[in-house]
Formats: structure tokens, sequence, C-alpha cells
């Protein structure tokens, strides 16, 4: 077993003023070394957007991005001519493949937004550009695993598609409870990022905005000591 943790104020940060970033991997002007990814995990920004703010216009190719709204709502817009808002309890998924370009933008005239956007590096290049959201009931993941992306070739329930052998997880767990998950692959690892609540995972204690990143195993177990949210992320780590 390897294990690597982040601790919440161990990451990158950005105050752009319209726009508040916490880089848990190297991002823009934030460049660690030895914070580049987490296998196929390319990026994790926890981002707070300003009302009547928002990113302009841009390209994106290659990579397969995830938006996890986790307050409020943003409005997208692309050159696929996808043109609508990502609210709590969606998830937002673009294989950005041969290029494509949007923009993501706080319609709020007083309330903050706060989501999680991904990268994953994808396993086929230049594929076409697609893009699909998601609700997902809150249901499904109290005190169970709630696979919110899948491969494309192997999606399940309501998965949303990425062109990568990964898997994506939500969990809300009550207090006291445990969770056990068993990875798809021998190849992959897992990336917990603690949304809210406190956790022990492998006899390690993790908080709010902490997290933990273990690979060379076959199973793992999630224990919660106060109420929790999290999001899984298992990707190949070659």
């Amino acid at each position: 077993m390897k294990t690597i943790i982040h601790k919440a104020d161990t990451r990158g940060y950005a105050d752009h003023g319209w726009l508040k970033s916490h880089h848990t991997f190297s991002f823009a002007s934030y460049q660690n070394p030895e914070r580049m990814n987490f296998g196929m995990l390319r990026v994790l920004n926890d981002d707070v957007v300003q009302p009547k703010m928002g990113f302009g216009t841009h390209p994106h190719q290659n990579m397969e991005i995830i938006s996890i709204p986790l307050k409020g709502a943003l409005s997208h817009k692309d050159s696929m001519g996808n043109k609508r808002a990502i609210e709590v309890g969606e998830v937002q998924v673009m294989s950005a493949g041969t290029g494509l370009t949007h923009s993501e933008f706080n319609d709020s005239k007083i309330n903050e937004v706060n989501f999680l956007q991904l990268w994953i590096i994808p396993e086929e290049m230049s594929v076409k550009p697609n893009y699909e959201q998601r609700q997902f009931p809150n249901q499904g993941k109290q005190n169970q695993l709630q696979t919110v992306v899948a491969p494309k070739d192997k999606l399940e329930g309501d998965a949303l598609p990425i062109s990568q052998q990964a898997y994506i997880y939500r969990t809300t767990l009550e207090a006291e409870n445990s969770i056990g998950l068993n990875l798809k692959s021998e190849n992959n690892g897992v990336y917990i990022f603690v949304v809210d609540g406190e956790v022990s995972i492998d006899g390690n204690s993790l908080s709010k905005r902490d997290a933990i990143g273990v690979s060379e195993i076959h199973s793992l177990d999630i224990k919660s000591t106060e109420n929790s949210e999290l999001v899984i992320i298992e990707v190949p780590m070659k």
C-alpha cells in the first residue's frame, strides 16, 4: 500500500477577486513538482465564484473535465451548442477531445458559487468532444457509494461517461458509519476528497477539504467520525 495525504492548508491558493481557488495539484501560477497529479487525476480545484462573475470563453483539448457544484448554480455555454445551468446535486462531464470552447458564469446577484473541477487525463487522444450533465438523487449517496462518472465503455447505472478507465463516486456518511470500496482494477488507485465532516481511512484522520491518495490496494474501508461528505476518484495510476 502506498499512501499520500494532502491537508487542506497545503493546497495552492489564488485570489483573483472574482474567483478564489484552492488547487490540490499544480495549476496556473501554483507550480509544485511534488503535486503534479495522482495517477491520471491531473487537477482538483475547489473554486468559489463571486456573484455576476465567471470564466470567459476559453478552449480545452484532450482532457476529461468534471464539474461538481457544492453551492449555488453555474451557467454553462459551449461551442457544441449546450447552454444550461449546473446546480447542486448535478454533475457535468466534458470530453474535450479534438477541442472545444466554453464559459462558466455565476448569474446570481447575491450568492457565491462553489464547485469542484476535476481534470482526468484521457486514455484516447482526439476523441469527438462530448458534453453531458445529470441530476443524482441525494438518497442514492446516503451511507453508500453513488457512481456518478464511469468509463464510457463500462457504464453502470446513471453514471456519466468519460474517455478513461476512471470512476467518480459520491457519498454522505452519517456519524460512526463505515463504507467499503473495492477497486475495479489492480492498476487503479483511489483519491478521496473530504468535502465536509471528518473520516478515518487506514488510521489517518481527515477533516474538511483534506484528501488522501491510496494505491497498490484492492479494497479500502472508510469510517466517518461525524456526518461527512466525500468525493472519491478511482483512476489508473499509469
